[in-house]
């Protein structure tokens, strides 16, 4: 459409909001133009705004009809402008206050923003200069400096990186871009070399914490040269930083690895190797219980488990596609005394579980397989990325592929949205949301198959969220070049926000693979694969679990369930009985038999975060009692230990039977 005003014609562009109204602007009206036009509330707080899936700056033209999202502090893509530019404010600080300083990358991340960077010289940055570095950046920041993004060429952009010494940015320029593709932006006297998006100026930072300092080798290359990197977070309200601050605090209480510790589940040795964790009596037995409970549920849907060997041909992930994608960040091949023979290390299980399906002639009427699998695998990490169970070089996944026909992706999808909810649910994860992962609509090339089978599973995943009124969150071109997934996310007691779980459509394998099925007309046709993991992994399940409880799992999950206290060491028989009472019902109990009062067994055991003491002296040996104590709630009484036997089988049937 266009206006003719006075002889000047002006475009006009449809803009199509979330809620599906349309509105017309003129032809390069901005995000924060449309923002005013709807109230100057949401003008003060927009961040930044998404255009055709794209996050924009504020002030920078829309030029065609587009699909636009404003994004406040509450979204994600908010917080991510917001920290991007908090980056750049770090730099531009530490280039007052370190001349010379080279500069890498600087992006942000999920809970804040890093920078990497090398002083000149044998300066170093430590610990100790952070809060000269925040006072600096505050100052920097109240001048509300703006941020201009210019688009320039690449021989421009060498030429100016190579004019102002910055030597990681030139060989970035010379390695990695294009030309019609780079641009800088410069607040106050520095620029950087960045794609956006930024928030309009500096002066909405109000609040800054530089967190750490560590060492990163430049692009993550051991072989490369070591920088600095300095993390920090940055909030819009000194409010947010003190809340965060707290929560930063009881984040270090409910550390997984401090807990693990200290409750002897787990242990790693830099003898059996970095990344490799083990799991001692306790944490086996926890790590078992959940996979018992997982394949209880997987037996109701009609999984059938198997077990495949720990390592593969090289070929089978040259096929797969996977050797191609990752193998430089898989360990490497292993060579066989015999010529020419290779094996990985198995970084997944879905190739061996492709063989698995290929294995037997299949019919339409055998469809959906459902293949599980409580699989070890193993992928390297670099060193620096190690971080307890969450990070780790080998770890076990409860996986299962669905081999399906594209009319049942959608059940088939529901079915496995039931298993997560019950595992989510069952660990009190009550909150917890997803997110749906699309093909970019502007460019279907980069894809594997057809226009339609794309549209049904997409269509089938959405319309199955929608089904279980399960908030989920659109991202287009988030999709894996093999299909569309579905990611669920989690908040933990203290609000931090943790991936677990996934399921993924696949029509790469069964092609690569040359998967088939007779179809009921009597042809051969390709199965769908879903991919699927409640858990993700044990190793980082269980770690979120342990941060989550603060280590007080679930009754029915605890390693153990009870310790007996006898009072002195006359009474030690006595407790022994009881344990052995309680086991007859399949009551996890312990005896503290150690030679100190009772009021330090108490208090250790409550640091062992076990659910239930029995304090047992002379009157309870006497009348075949015991005296109750539960973790955080003290006394709760004297019973006959059978009673409390019985009491503790049925809290647990209580719990079971909810799932």
């Amino acid at each position: 459409m266009r206006l003719e005003t006075n002889y000047t014609f002006v475009s006009m562009i449809k803009i199509t909001f979330p809620d599906g109204s349309v509105r017309e602007y003129n032809e390069g009206v901005t995000g924060l133009q449309i923002a005013e036009s709807i109230s100057s509330r949401l003008a003060q707080e927009v961040l930044s705004c998404g255009v055709n899936g794209e996050t924009y700056d504020l002030n920078r033209p829309i030029l065609e009809d587009a699909k636009v999202v404003l994004y406040k502090w509450e979204d994600e893509e908010g917080k991510h402008t917001f920290w991007h530019t908090s980056a750049h404010l770090l730099a531009e600080a530490l280039q007052e206050l370190y001349p010379g300083i080279q500069f890498g990358f600087g992006p942000a991340i999920e809970n804040g923003f890093f920078y990497d960077v090398k002083p000149q010289g044998d300066t170093v940055i430590r610990e100790g200069d952070l809060p000269a570095i925040e006072k600096k950046m505050q100052e920097l920041a109240s001048k509300k400096e703006e941020l201009v993004r210019k688009n320039i060429s690449k021989a421009d952009a060498l030429e100016f990186f190579k004019s102002t010494g910055q030597e990681y940015k030139c060989e970035h320029i010379a390695e990695d871009l294009e030309d019609g593709t780079i641009s800088t932006y410069t607040q106050g006297a520095f620029t950087d070399l960045c794609r956006g998006p930024h928030l309009m100026n500096t002066g909405s930072i109000k609040a800054i914490k530089l967190t750490s300092v560590s060492a990163a080798f430049w692009r993550g290359d051991d072989t490369r040269e070591q920088l600095t990197r300095i993390y920090g977070i940055s909030f819009p309200k000194k409010k947010m930083l003190d809340e965060y601050l707290v929560m930063l605090e009881e984040a270090k209480k409910r550390d997984h690895r401090k807990i693990g510790k200290e409750m002897d589940l787990f242990m790693f040795s830099d003898t059996v190797g970095k990344g490799l964790p083990m799991w001692l009596p306790k944490g086996t037995s926890l790590r078992l219980r959940l996979q018992d409970f997982l394949r209880r549920i997987q037996q109701r849907y009609d999984y059938q488990e198997v077990i495949t060997p720990p390592i593969g041909g090289k070929q089978l992930y040259v096929t797969s596609g996977h050797y191609a994608h990752y193998g430089k960040d898989s360990f490497q091949p292993i060579h066989t005394p015999e010529e020419g023979e290779e094996y990985l290390l198995k970084p997944m299980n879905c190739p061996h579980h492709c063989m698995i399906y290929k294995n037997s002639p299949r019919s339409y009427k055998d469809l959906p397989l459902r293949i599980a699998e409580f699989g070890t695998v193993c992928r390297y990490e670099q060193s620096g990325e190690l971080h307890g169970l969450t990070r780790v070089r080998s770890f076990t996944q409860d996986d299962a592929h669905i081999f399906c026909r594209q009319d049942q992706v959608k059940d088939e999808f529901l079915r496995v949205m039931d298993i997560i909810s019950i595992v989510f649910k069952s660990m009190n994860f009550e909150n917890f949301e997803a997110q749906i992962s699309l093909r970019d609509p502007n460019d279907h090339e980069k894809y594997i198959g057809s226009d339609e089978v794309w549209e049904k599973a997409e269509r089938a995943i959405i319309e199955a969220c929608e089904e279980k009124g399960l908030p989920a969150k659109v991202e287009y071109g988030e999709a894996a070049f093999y299909g569309p997934k579905l990611d669920f996310m989690v908040k933990d007691a203290i609000g931090r926000r943790w991936q677990l779980g996934t399921i993924q459509v696949d029509y790469n394998l069964p092609e690569r693979f040359e998967l088939e099925y007779t179809g009921a007309d009597n042809m051969k046709h390709r199965p769908v694969m879903i991919h699927r993991a409640p858990f993700g992994s044990m190793e980082r399940f269980v770690a979120v679990l342990i941060e989550h409880t603060a280590g007080k799992f679930p009754l029915w999950l605890t390693p153990d369930q009870v310790a007996i206290l006898p009072i002195s060491e006359k009474f030690n028989d006595y407790a022994n009985e009881v344990k052995a009472a309680l086991k007859k019902y399949d009551v996890r109990a312990q005896v503290d038999d150690r030679n100190e009062k009772i009021g330090r067994k108490i208090r250790d055991n409550e640091m062992k975060r076990i659910p239930y003491m029995l304090v047992v002296g002379e009157k309870e040996a006497q009348n075949g009692e015991v005296s109750v104590r539960k973790q955080g709630e003290g006394d709760k009484g004297t019973m006959k230990y059978e009673d409390f036997a019985k009491k503790i089988c049925e809290e647990v049937n209580n719990m079971i039977n909810k799932w």
